[in-house]
């Protein structure tokens, strides 16, 4: 298996004289539990994103002073700063609703409990500010409330929240998890409408899930119903 402290990650931007390095190590020593075929890690963390001048060793070199992020420039910032927020919000292991067997000794089953209805990120919360002008303007808003993580939506047979980071979802009574994964050619509802959260697929699965469960009555899918009927 790789050895855990390796190079950073980094993107190169020469037409700014910037290298932008982030660092991210593997979890894990035991190849046969933390390790894949192939010599890669199952899991890796993630740490500080640093921005250094181009052509500059950078971490190899422990004298190597960072450029302060008052000095990078607004676009690079928000540039590398939205690659970092994708990288870490598509792979997390706590996006996966499916992952339940909390990994080697369920070592990781607190930061997948945490993530799932912890407090939210600052992308998480601008969904709430939308959800809260967007809900009253459709069909369900009078079923559905927000507060502070989650969106509460009312059905018919049970109460459903809706974390705001994750998209999973809870029903009563218990807050038991409720496992509702999209199709490979599903499509939500608002695919071809524009609407004001362009490029926050996770705002349009929540919609789509409050949709869904604030008429849980009419739910054929039996992968769905089943949970529904025992929860």
């Amino acid at each position: 298996m790789a050895e855990n402290a390796g190079p950073p990650a980094a993107r190169h931007l020469p037409q700014w004289d910037v290298r932008a390095e982030f660092q991210v190590s593997g979890i894990g020593q035991d190849p046969d539990i933390d390790g894949t075929d192939s010599g890669a890690f199952r899991h890796v963390t993630t740490d500080q994103v640093r921005f250094y001048p181009a052509g500059s060793p950078g971490t190899a070199a422990p004298a190597t002073r960072s450029i302060p992020l008052a000095d990078i420039p607004p676009l690079v910032l928000s540039e590398i700063f939205r690659d970092v927020d994708l990288f870490v919000g598509v792979c997390t292991i706590g996006n996966d609703p499916t992952w339940d067997d909390a990994g080697p000794d369920g070592r990781h089953q607190a930061y997948w409990r945490s993530y799932n209805t912890g407090d939210l990120s600052v992308t998480a919360a601008t969904r709430a500010d939308l959800l809260r002008r967007l809900l009253p303007r459709l069909a369900i808003g009078p079923r559905c409330t927000v507060d502070d993580r989650f969106l509460h939506v009312k059905g018919t047979l049970h109460s459903y929240k809706i974390h705001l980071g994750s998209g999973n979802v809870t029903m009563s009574p218990g807050d038991t998890y409720l496992c509702i994964v999209p199709g490979p050619r599903s499509r939500h509802p608002f695919a071809d409408v524009p609407l004001p959260f362009e490029g926050d697929q996770m705002l349009a699965i929540i919609l789509s899930k409050a949709m869904l469960l604030a008429n849980d009555t009419k739910i054929t899918d039996p992968t769905i119903t089943c949970q529904i009927s025992t929860g």
